[in-house]
């Protein structure tokens, strides 16, 4: 009987172990992805160095990048529709382009949408310098997204 008990026990601890290994393996599974989301920086006199981060932002002092310009990629946001990732300009403090690099393109009707949402968030944001903006209505996917990529570029260029 003890000898059957222990056994039990024995198992027990081992498919607990093995079920909080498996655990821990999916958890990092699912933030690799979050930390392979690119948030890339060109700053400084030198546009388009060719230069981007990952993770990291800064390429050097925040307030030089800031004071001279350049362009800020915010991250990659996947939806169910594609993946939005959209890059800044930045003169003198001020964002002067807001560049759609990729919109959801899943299938016609995304493209569609895209390509109506895209000019108007890019004018809003650009009037409110921020992505403080509303979503466009029948867009909000990919508003939502775009506004995320956008604030993620905003942050990248300490603005």
């Amino acid at each position: 009987m003890t000898v059957r008990g222990a056994v039990s026990a024995a198992l027990a601890s081992a498919g607990i172990l093995l079920a909080g290994w498996q655990a821990g393996a999916q958890v990092a599974e699912v933030q690799a992805p979050v930390a392979a989301m690119s948030v890339g920086a060109t700053g400084g006199a030198a546009a388009g160095d060719g230069t981007s981060g990952t993770g990291s932002t800064d390429s050097g002092s925040s307030e030089s990048s800031t004071a001279a310009g350049g362009t800020y990629t915010g991250a990659s946001v996947q939806t169910r529709f594609g993946s939005v990732q959209v890059q800044i300009t930045v003169k003198a403090g001020a964002i002067t382009d807001v560049k759609a690099l990729h919109l959801t393109d899943d299938d016609r009707k995304s493209v569609q949408i895209s390509n109506r949402a895209a000019p108007l968030l890019r004018s809003e944001a650009l009037a409110a310098q921020s992505a403080n903006v509303q979503t466009i209505s029948g867009a909000t996917v990919t508003s939502d997204a775009y506004l995320t990529s956008l604030q993620a570029a905003i942050d990248a260029a300490h603005l």
